[in-house]
């Protein structure tokens, strides 16, 4: 299966999870295609000001990577500065942020699989 980059329009989150501005999330796949195993993958763009607020995971883990820019990552409540190449893990039973407050875009691509 091949999915087109031409044919995927990316959902607008206005305040995702409490955070600021519009985060764009491009989910690329399905749970069912994730063969029940997870239920997000996919780029995520977030515009300068714009951020994921802090949130929970439970019976999940999600993974970012970040291809592009400089963010603050909240850690289970420690701020991190991070860039493109790092990784960044929220297991179950954790929590975790993203903002960008730089100039520039923020990608990054993110999985979310169950435990």
């Amino acid at each position: 299966m091949i999915k087109r980059a031409a044919d995927l329009i990316p959902a607008e989150k206005v305040n995702m999870r409490g955070g600021d501005g519009t985060v764009l999330v491009n989910n690329v796949t399905n749970e069912e295609e994730m063969n029940g195993k997870g239920r997000l993958f996919g780029p995520i763009t977030l515009n300068p000001g714009c951020s994921i607020g802090f949130h929970m995971h439970e019976k999940e883990s999600e993974l970012f990577y970040l291809v592009q820019g400089k963010a603050e990552y909240n850690d289970n409540g420690t701020l991190v500065p991070v860039e493109a190449g790092d990784m960044m893990l929220c297991r179950p039973g954790e929590g975790h942020g993203i903002a960008n407050h730089g100039d520039e875009v923020v990608l990054l691509v993110a999985v979310i699989v169950y435990e």
